[in-house]
């Protein structure tokens, strides 16, 4: 399995899926239930965006990994922009892609609040934020 970093995927790329499942996980430390992944297809490879349970109620950004899978949710190749997300109101470790053709968010993921005690994982997709879809 192939690991990536939020920051190895900063920079232009092309969008071309986007699906969000569920899982079990098969790992036996994970205890609280299913787990949220939020899988897209950047420059033709499939990445996992798995989310990590902490204890039932906080979550975060598990760990992203190159995968083999096919996704239902494909569409014409959108260019888009990968940048870290500054930090607001709280600490956070995010992903955003931007289409470049607007310049409209069109995917989270990540982890928000990612230096306190309540963090959470960021999975979003914005379809209607592309310029194909306006």
């Amino acid at each position: 399995m192939n690991t990536v970093e939020l920051e190895d995927l900063v920079g232009m790329h092309t969008l071309s899926g986007v699906d969000r499942v569920t899982i079990t996980p098969e790992v036996e430390e994970y205890k609280y239930g299913d787990a949220d992944v939020l899988n897209f297809v950047l420059d033709g490879k499939v990445h996992s965006a798995i989310e990590a349970d902490n204890d039932g109620y906080r979550s975060m950004l598990g760990q992203i990994f190159v995968s083999e899978g096919k996704l239902e949710n494909m569409f014409v190749p959108v260019g888009v922009l990968g940048v870290m997300r500054e930090h607001s109101s709280y600490a956070c470790e995010i992903l955003d892609l931007y289409d470049v053709a607007n310049g409209k968010l069109v995917l989270s993921v990540g982890t928000e609040n990612s230096d306190d005690w309540y963090p959470w994982f960021v999975a979003e997709f914005e379809p209607r934020n592309l310029h194909v879809n306006e």
